[in-house]
This record gives C-alpha cells, sequence and structure tokens, in this order.
C-alpha cells in the first residue's frame, strides 16, 4: 500500500504545477485558478502551493532558460504541462530549502495525477542532469533574465527609472508584508494595538498612516482579533493614502469610480460623516465584493454596477463633489503582491489600457461640480497611465488644473510611489482641480 502523505505530496506538486500551466499557457490570473487548487489541501499545504508558485513566477525567466539548456525540443498538447513540472523541480533545487532528492523523486512521481506518465522517463532525466551540472550556478550574463522581468517591462522600467532599476528588481521580487488599516469607527487604533498585543501578534506602524498597522508576520486574516466585528480592513499603505488624498468632507456626494474591492470606499466613509457616496464597479462580481466588505465594516453607500466611460447609462445627472477615479491600470505597482501579472501583460496591451483610462477620465470630469476635486490613481510606476496621462489631460481640458501639492518637479505632475518605499506598494496619485468659473 502507498503512503498517503508521499501520495498528498504528489497531488500537491502536479497541483502546483497545473496551477503554472493555467497561468502560463491559458493565460489565467492565480486569483481564478490557485484558490481552487487550495481549497483541496491542509493549511500549511496550501501555504506551501502558493509559495511554489509563486516563487516559479518570480524566477521563470532563470528557470525557462536553463529548461532551454535540458530540453532539446518544446512538449506539446497535453504533455506541455510536464514543462511547468520541471520548470518547479528546478525551482525547488535552486531557491527553495527542499531537498534534492525529494524536489527529484516527487516531481517525476507528480507526473501520474497529471496523467502524463510517459513524461516520467524525461522528467527525471532533466533534474538530474540539472544537479549533476550544477546548472543553478550557470547563469547567463544578462540583466533582464536575471532581473525576473519580462522583456519588455525590463525595458521600460530601465528606461523610466535607471538609476533605481536595482532597488526596483528587487522590491518587486520580494515578499509584500501585510497592511490593515484600523476601522475607527468601529474601534481606536490604540484599543486595536491592544488587541493584537494580547494575542501575541508582531507589529509595527506607518509614520505616514494615522490608521495603518503592519503586521511582521503573514496571518490568517479572518483569525485575526476583530475580523467579524469590522475593526479593520487589509489595504495596502499606498492605497491607504487615497482617501486622506481625496479629503472627504461631511454632507458632500462623492463617486468612488472603479471601487472593487471596496477598501477606498470603506476608508473613505470612515473620514466624514453623513456622506452621499456612490460605489461604481463595472463588474457585477466584483461588487459582490464590495457589498460584503462594506457590511463586514458596518458601512453602507449606493453601489451601482456601471461603465464608467459611459455615464449617460447609469449616471442620475446630479454632478459630485468629489471623485475618486481608481483607473484600469497595468498593475505594475503590486507585482510582489502577485507576480503573475508580469505573464499575464503583454506590451500591448498598455497602449489599450492608456485609451480606457483617457476615456473615463474625459467622462468621470463631466461629472465634477465646479469648483469640485477629482483624485487620479492607478497601481502602476509606468510613465504613460501616470504622469504622462495627467500632461495629457491638462493640456486637452480648459478648466482644468493641478492641485500645487501634486507637482512633484519642474517635469513631472502628480506622486509616484514606486515599490518598497516606507514598505508600500507601487502607486500613482494626482489631484486635480475643476474651475469654479462655470462656462457658458
Amino acid at each position: 500500500m502507498s503512503n498517503p502523505n508521499t501520495k498528498n505530496k504528489n497531488n500537491l506538486r502536479a497541483d502546483a504545477a497545473f496551477v503554472l500551466y493555467q497561468i502560463l499557457e491559458q493565460g489565467k490570473s492565480a486569483r481564478e485558478c490557485l484558490p481552487a487548487m487550495q481549497a483541496k489541501h491542509m493549511d500549511q499545504d496550501k501555504a506551501w502551493l502558493q509559495e511554489m508558485v509563486f516563487g516559479v513566477l518570480r524566477q521563470l525567466p532563470i528557470l525557462q532558460y536553463w529548461l532551454r539548456l535540458l530540453l532539446e525540443n518544446p512538449l506539446k498538447n497535453k504533455f506541455k504541462v510536464a514543462e511547468h513540472l520541471i520548470l518547479l523541480g528546478f525551482y525547488q533545487i535552486a531557491f527553495s530549502r527542499v531537498s534534492q532528492h525529494a524536489a527529484v523523486s516527487e516531481t517525476v512521481e507528480a507526473c501520474k495525477p497529471l496523467k502524463i506518465d510517459a513524461m516520467k522517463g524525461l522528467v527525471n532525466a532533466i533534474l538530474r542532469n540539472f544537479i549533476r551540472q550544477d546548472m543553478q550556478d550557470n547563469k547567463p550574463d544578462d540583466a533582464q533574465i536575471l532581473s525576473g522581468l519580462p522583456k519588455w517591462l525590463y525595458k521600460k522600467l530601465n528606461l523610466a527609472y535607471p538609476d533605481q532599476l536595482d532597488d526596483i528588481i528587487q522590491q518587486i521580487e520580494s515578499k509584500a508584508p501585510l497592511w490593515l488599516r484600523v476601522n475607527t469607527k468601529n474601534i481606536s487604533h490604540p484599543d486595536f494595538l491592544i488587541a493584537l498585543t494580547q494575542h501575541a501578534i508582531e507589529y509595527s506602524l506607518s509614520p505616514l498612516h494615522a490608521e495603518a498597522v503592519i503586521l511582521s508576520k503573514g496571518a490568517d486574516i479572518i483569525s485575526l482579533p476583530g475580523f467579524v466585528q469590522g475593526w479593520f480592513a487589509v489595504q495596502d499603505g499606498a492605497a491607504q493614502l487615497a482617501a486622506h488624498y481625496l479629503a472627504p468632507q461631511a454632507n458632500e456626494r462623492i463617486l468612488d469610480c472603479c471601487a472593487a474591492p471596496g477598501g477606498k470606499t470603506s476608508h473613505i466613509l470612515e473620514l466624514a460623516d453623513n456622506l452621499e457616496l456612490i460605489a461604481l464597479e463595472i463588474d457585477s462580481q466584483r461588487m459582490t465584493r464590495v457589498a460584503e466588505n462594506l457590511e463586514r465594516l458596518g458601512h453602507s453607500a449606493q453601489l451601482v454596477v456601471g461603465d464608467a466611460s459611459r455615464p449617460t447609462d447609469w449616471w442620475d445627472g446630479q454632478q459630485f463633489d468629489r471623485i475618486l477615479l481608481d483607473a484600469p491600470c497595468s498593475a505594475t505597482g503590486i507585482i510582489r503582491r502577485h507576480p503573475d501579472i508580469k505573464w499575464l501583460r503583454k506590451a500591448k496591451d498598455i497602449d489599450a489600457l492608456v485609451l480606457i483610462q483617457q476615456q473615463i477620465l474625459d467622462a468621470m470630469w463631466l461629472l465634477l461640480k465646479p469648483g469640485g476635486v477629482l483624485l487620479y490613481a492607478t497601481c502602476s510606476i509606468l510613465a504613460e497611465e501616470n504622469h504622462q496621462q495627467i500632461d495629457d489631460f491638462l493640456a486637452r481640458t480648459t478648466d482644468a488644473k493641478l492641485d500645487p501639492e501634486f507637482k512633484h518637479d519642474a517635469i513631472h505632475c502628480g506622486q509616484q510611489i514606486l515599490p518598497g518605499n516606507q514598505q508600500m506598494d507601487g502607486f500613482y496619485y494626482c489631484r486635480l482641480l475643476k474651475s469654479a468659473q462655470i462656462n457658458v
């Protein structure tokens, strides 16, 4: 009789390989396919599964370089998944604490649950050659491959940030800290810190964020004190700046555009009373997430499913005092949290995203009252989505001006946060003011 623990390890590696296959060959996001695989395993194995999948995605260029050296011809059809199994084996040998023997034997045995038994000999031979030749020490003199980034993104970042590139790469490839935002409508910041201390949960604070807590270690969110009671939301420090930059005032009418998953929506509601807040989201499933988060935190807002670039389909004709436009973007600022972004996003996608951002910006401006404020935000670090987008908008919009506080320097407008700055994700903000003069 086979050892059930061994069988589970084989299935775990097979599941990791299949998740990688879905991401890299089928273009699915990790959010789509990873949780379904994790649901089949115990908590400890869930963490291992994510660590392996994310690890391969972070180191993919060098893993593929080694694969090209050892695999004569690419595999096809149902056997293609074996390539991803081999990449996983390489990662375990070169970058993880898994023993070489286990990395080889259990990776080979994972062929069975993947229904590619015919590949066992090939997988075994390639992994053993990898070890025999000390391939992990065979690294090319190619900065792009060593960066862990796709060629198009490496070139863009090298051009935009030549002096900061090494640090950006290091931050992108690192694990992001877990940020919480205390919901001060339900508990004070000091009282929440007391609760964490009572549960022996280590944390640090940020000098930039009044409501923030940074956990020293990863944690099961729902087991943290006060989850059910709505004492906190999970929100990176960069995203926590949005509501403060928007600066809502009591009794205002505010639009949170592209609102999912609702972190910024709830934060706005926590900073001012008696708001008429409308949360807009194009995806009804993502809007369900907004509703769930608001309910847990004890907030309410008007939820509208609609396309931000087509306000005539959903807008009631009443203009807004303030608009938060968290625009659809490349998400290049949050790769450290979602390493699959590097491989799902393509160079050709950027021009399409820039056009969508432009369309939404123009549409939202018409919904803003004279004298109103629009905060433009992205989780991108690409210039064309950020300061170049705002430069173009200001050039074509006569009643728009840049808030002087968001004049970055003589050339760039807005605030560009790079990954790792004050432990935050990469983000961009720019606050725009609409002229109080009504053009007739």
